[in-house]
């Protein structure tokens, strides 16, 4: 029964055209790349979801990317990148692609009222008319979209039969702080490092000419040392770098010989910068390489950002408690962000199925 359940033919989506839900006031148009940008906003979203990161992703992912929008009339309400792999026997939409060290991605809302009642109505028509557009068939379509921390409403995702798990991030508020009320804002033992750190001959510095892929292939190291492989090669996160221009910057620690020591590479939306790759542990004469790395980009979120609105620093991910007890030490704010996935009978079943093809 589940065998014959899995091998039904999904229904086509047909692409290009427009789909409007009944009863909606949004229509859901497919976008090319020129158009994404074009109606992109300039405010209210994580860099992740920027044109620049989404086509250096479609080169490297396995599956295609897809953009969708949701407009009233011509003016664009909503806009969702979704990376789309077909099977014989249903299909995979997530957004970001998996395994691309991506940590969250999904919808882009711009409401157009400030009303309460009206914002909550048009998120809720804008992703159940994606979520229609998408589905070749809901027992077959497995579902997995990582919403960015600061969009805060995912029950529409939850009304369309999804399952809603959340997910934790540190941020810092830098804003107008002074450096050394930032560093009050430390755990003690912090504190004591970073002020030891200075009187260290270590060098800290923002560095092109393969920076990045040398903090990629670092990470790629580390993975290989505890048996694991990772899919964030070190060209993926040169091409990255290369491709946000002066919204990224790679940090690197050296010794007094020029020997690399660590870096972390640092991506920056209009308001917020993304601790992305990077932050291997290791220590230089007792002290931790990754701690003085962050008091640096800390340092310059606050004196000299490359994006001049920038007041907040993401460490990205407090869900793994070794690492979470560390990220605390920065005296950030735990902030939620959200797992909708695909849930329902059979659905684990689906899911099995499509790593086995998928491997």
């Amino acid at each position: 029964m589940v065998l014959h359940w899995l091998t039904e033919r999904a229904a086509t989506l047909a692409t290009g055209v427009a789909e409007e839900r009944e009863g909606s006031s949004l229509e859901i148009r497919r976008l090319d790349m020129e158009a994404y940008r074009r109606h992109f906003p300039s405010s209210g979203f994580t860099v992740f979801q920027r044109s620049e990161v989404l086509s250096v992703l479609d080169e490297y992912a396995e599956s295609d990317l897809e953009l969708y929008g949701a407009f009233k009339g011509q003016e664009a309400v909503g806009l969702i990148p979704v990376f789309v792999t077909d099977y014989a026997v249903g299909r995979t939409v997530c957004s970001p692609p998996v395994s691309r060290g991506i940590p969250h991605m999904g919808p882009v809302f711009m409401p157009t009222s400030p009303k309460q009642r009206k914002r909550e109505r048009g998120n809720a028509e804008f992703l159940r008319g994606v979520v229609d557009a998408l589905e070749d068939d809901p027992r077959l379509t497995v579902f997995r979209v990582l919403c960015r921390p600061d969009y805060t409403d995912p029950r529409p995702y939850a009304w369309s039969d999804q399952r809603i798990t959340p997910y934790f991030t540190y941020v810092l508020d830098v804003g107008d702080r002074s450096t050394e009320d930032l560093l009050a804002g430390f755990t003690r033992d912090l504190r004591s490092e970073i002020r030891k750190s200075r009187d260290l001959d270590m060098e800290i510095s923002v560095e092109d000419d393969g920076a990045a892929a040398r903090v990629g292939a670092d990470v790629a190291e580390r993975y290989a040392e505890q048996g694991e492989s990772t899919a964030v090669t070190p060209g993926f996160v040169e091409d990255v770098v290369s491709a946000l221009g002066h919204r990224a910057r790679t940090y690197v620690a050296r010794d007094p010989a020029g020997e690399y020591l660590g870096g972390i590479v640092v991506l920056y939306a209009d308001d917020t910068a993304y601790f992305w790759q990077g932050g291997v542990a290791g220590n230089y004469e007792g002290v931790s390489v990754n701690s003085a790395l962050h008091w640096e980009i800390l340092t310059d979120i606050a004196t000299d950002p490359p994006v001049d609105s920038v007041d907040r620093y993401d460490l990205v991910g407090a869900n793994t408690e070794r690492l979470s007890e560390y990220k605390a030490k920065f005296g950030g704010d735990l902030v939620p962000y959200y797992l909708a996935e695909s849930d329902g009978p059979g659905m684990g079943v689906a899911k099995r199925a499509y790593e086995v093809m998928r491997t």
